[in-house]
């Protein structure tokens, strides 16, 4: 498979960069931080916490709680990974066979399309500017053939943040479900919309063959506890997920598992405070986009913490950001690390992050540099 690009320039830029303002993450907390959030004494049980080997489909509380944040799906029903990655891989490997066929949605998350085609043959079908970033049902409809195995999305979507309008989200599990093609619906930005009228249902709770992905690294702001997982109502295929991470991880963290459990309890809190730093930092981004509309187009996002504004300047996105990175320490992520092996991406568009605390420093220094151009 060809390199991981995003991984590639954020291992260079992540922890060098002055000011990381293209984080697909929100701003994370300390363990005290994290332990002080829920009621009880947690201290105390992660202290004397067991660290052995742990069930490899996740323990049974944190599979409990899980299922809680769906309307139908149960423990039995849920496989964690370690973080989304894992879950990813393991998915594309399991589902897909050299003679099936996926459609994928483009710009993605580089692992959705990569994996895929080291398997098999992948068509994919663009997200336009022109038409807000929506999926064209028909546009899916074409590239279907008769042995298309999986659809993959990922709503709010990375890195525009377009939420999928719920009349085409229905129309895309009415379609799966007369083809018999399984649904791979990454949600890791679900429960931070702008508008809650936006959020969609977890493709795993309303579609027999779909299967939800989701973390505790994005909505959560919790990277560092690397817990993610796939529901899905096919526990066939669970199994056969279960089978695989054997080769991979094996099992999770005994400490990172205790510490989703307890984050999970105390998800309202979590999320509520999520919730308000990003829209608090999306609206610093509003401002600063308004003032610069000359040399920016940029639509507020509709979910998560990323967005995809489009740069207007001659020298191109890609010399652009190198030039910011290299003059103030802000780090962007360029086009050139969304491109597409499937279709043309857009080449005058970067990635900015705005989930993480002290933006008004990184804006500053953004600021300075456009009006010293």
């Amino acid at each position: 498979m060809r390199n991981f690009e995003l991984e590639v320039y954020l291992s260079k830029w992540e922890f060098r960069a002055k000011y990381h303002m293209t984080a697909s993450d929100i701003e994370s907390m300390t363990i005290s931080e994290l332990l002080g959030m829920a009621p009880g004494n947690h201290q105390k049980t992660l202290e004397n916490l067991w660290l052995g080997y742990t069930e490899s489909y996740g323990s049974e509380e944190l599979l409990g709680e899980i299922a809680k944040t769906y309307e139908h799906i149960k423990p039995s029903e849920i496989l964690c990974f370690a973080g989304a990655e894992e879950g990813i891989y393991t998915a594309m490997r399991v589902l897909l066979d050299k003679g099936d066929h996926a459609v994928i949605i483009v710009p993605n998350y580089q692992a959705s399309e990569t994996i895929p085609m080291d398997i098999c043959e992948v068509t994919g079908v663009a997200l336009l500017p022109e038409e807000g970033w929506q999926l064209d049902i028909d546009r899916v409809k074409k590239a279907l053939r008769p042995n298309t195995k999986l659809i993959s999305i990922n709503f709010p979507h990375n890195p525009t943040g377009t939420i999928l309008e719920n009349d085409r989200f229905n129309e895309l599990i009415r379609l799966c479900r007369v083809r018999g093609i399984y649904i791979f619906s990454d949600e890791v930005y679900r429960l931070i919309e702008r508008d809650t009228s936006l959020r969609l249902p977890q493709v795993a709770d309303v579609y027999e063959k779909g299967l939800s992905l989701n973390v505790m690294s994005k909505a959560y702001g919790l990277p560092g506890l690397r817990i993610g997982w796939i529901a899905t109502r096919d526990r066939a295929l669970l199994q056969r997920m279960a089978r695989y991470k054997h080769y991979l991880s094996i099992c999770n963290s005994a400490p990172s598992e205790f510490l989703a459990t307890v984050a999970l309890r105390s998800r309202d809190r979590i999320l509520e405070r999520n919730r308000t730093l990003v829209n608090r930092n999306a609206a610093l981004l509003n401002e600063f986009f308004q003032d610069f509309s000359d040399l920016f187009e940029w639509k507020q996002p509709d979910g998560g913490c990323v967005g995809f504004p489009r740069y207007k300047g001659t020298e191109g996105a890609d010399r652009f950001c190198e030039d910011l990175l290299e003059k103030t320490g802000v780090l962007l992520l360029p086009p050139k690390v969304f491109t597409s092996q499937l279709i043309q991406t857009p080449t005058d568009r970067f990635r900015i992050g705005f989930g993480r605390n002290h933006m008004e420093e990184g804006l500053q220094a953004f600021r300075g540099y456009v009006e010293n151009r």
